[in-house]
């Protein structure tokens, strides 16, 4: 699919789709005037600008307290994904809501973090994760510590992909570059993971790691290469295939 097919994707079609979807658990949910807000702001804008406008348009048509509002987006969220693609396919229409969290949630910590964990089931909450952990860092990472055990294998990739100093398309996460403990107390329960969309997460991270603390990455590397565990060592050959690290 060419980007321009998937930026038409968030338009004022979207807005009709969250629209009913809404109005099904909100009845009250003006979908005229939802669809005009969209209509009017995604005018010459980016993908991502066009998520953020959908946002705002939430924001704008849903009741003004934010625990009601995330209520009633919970309601639709639907089906978990049970397979590791199709975040950004079947549950596109999510990006929205996971946007309006990131935005509109920070005051709200423990609502805003049960919303992401359900969103993360189905679409990613990689993105809307990143704004808690720099202002609640011990709280989010607490939190991402049980979502690494977490039967569900979402929660445990969204446990190192939303911690990844170099996450694409994201701000740079400064907070735990020069002291990686608690991030590395993270993966090193992760490490072992056999779900290859885990093991990406966690390999990637690791590589993100090689860039911007080398030295930490190299001591953390040698560690598990001791291990003779076949997914620790996938991480640890994926991470490195590129650097020649040894």
């Amino acid at each position: 699919m060419q980007e321009k097919g998937i930026t038409y994707l968030f338009g004022t079609n979207l807005a009709q789709i969250l629209s009913d979807k809404i109005i099904q658990k909100h009845p009250e949910f003006d979908k005229k005037r939802f669809t005009a807000f969209v209509k009017k702001g995604i005018e010459g804008k980016t993908l991502v600008q066009r998520v953020e406008v959908i946002a705002d348009g939430l924001r704008e048509c849903l009741p003004p307290d934010y625990p009601a509002s995330i209520k009633i987006l919970k309601n639709i969220l639907g089906p978990e994904n049970e397979k590791e693609t199709g975040m950004f396919t079947h549950f596109y229409w999510l990006m929205p809501v996971s946007k309006f969290v990131e935005k509109y949630g920070l005051s709200h910590f423990n609502v805003s973090l049960d919303a992401i964990g359900e969103i993360t089931k189905r679409n990613t909450g990689e993105y809307a994760i990143r704004p808690f952990v720099k202002q609640y860092p011990d709280r989010t990472l607490a939190r991402m510590k049980k979502w690494a055990v977490s039967k569900n294998f979402h929660h445990r990739r969204l446990a190192s992909e939303g911690l990844r100093p170099k996450l694409p398309w994201a701000a740079k996460l400064s907070l735990f570059i020069e002291e990686p403990e608690p991030v590395f107390e993270i993966l090193d329960i992760l490490k072992t993971d056999p779900v290859m969309f885990v093991k990406k997460s966690v390999a990637n991270h690791l590589t993100d790691y090689i860039k911007v603390n080398p030295e930490a990455a190299s001591a953390l590397i040698r560690k598990w290469r001791r291990s003779d565990n076949e997914h620790t060592a996938w991480i640890v050959r994926h991470a490195t295939r590129k650097t020649g690290m040894v």
